[in-house]
């Protein structure tokens, strides 16, 4: 078995290395130090193709490989893990979801702004009290007496660019009428949403 890298993993490795050395490296002890959100530097990450590597073309992604996505993650970690995890979430916590169970209006939706850099992802699912143990989830989502929408209540923590995401992959536990127990459930949620 080979497990040399292809002629274009080591093309993505390369403009990944001087991306993250040329962009990202001067400005991270910066960035880490005020707690800002390097929204310029995510912004060139996604013209560049990294926020939606895995993402295929008709979504605006660059539909590559996986060793290609870890690669990427790799050499932007390099210069700063906090911008690794950006692009981490983007592409895995948020776009596999959606890719894997979305809908076609909500990858059409939703994946093309995030894999472009455009607007960020984030994914929600730790709680205060339960942490990431989404069986033991508070937050719930109820159907409206009327069946045209569910209402969400709960608290999540430590949520990876929950500040400055336009949307948010969020799981719950939904009671849907006939069901005695909860199931988990995810829903995107647009922030600009009330």
């Amino acid at each position: 078995m080979d497990f040399a890298l292809t002629e274009e993993q080591e093309m993505i490795r390369d403009a990944a290395r001087e991306f993250a050395q040329k962009e990202i490296a001067p400005i991270a002890a910066e960035f880490d130090a005020s707690g800002e959100f390097p929204l310029q530097s995510i912004k060139m990450a996604g013209e560049l193709g990294f926020m939606g590597i895995e993402i295929p073309e008709e979504f605006g992604g660059s539909a590559l490989d996986t060793i290609s996505y870890a690669i990427v993650v790799e050499e932007i970690s390099a210069a700063d893990a906090a911008h690794g995890t950006i692009v981490s979430v983007n592409n895995s916590l948020f776009g596999v979801p959606l890719l894997e169970f979305g809908t076609q209006e909500q990858k059409d939706k939703f994946l093309r702004p995030v894999a472009s850099g455009e607007v960020n992802g984030a994914y929600a699912l730790t709680e205060p009290q339960s942490g990431s143990d989404a069986a033991a989830m508070l937050t719930r989502a109820e159907l409206s007496a009327d069946g045209s929408h569910y209402v969400i209540n709960g608290k999540k923590a430590w949520i990876t660019s929950g500040s400055v995401a336009k949307y948010i992959v969020l799981f719950t536990n939904t009671v849907n009428g006939g069901g005695k127990s909860p199931t988990v459930s995810a829903f995107v949620i647009d922030t600009g949403d009330p």
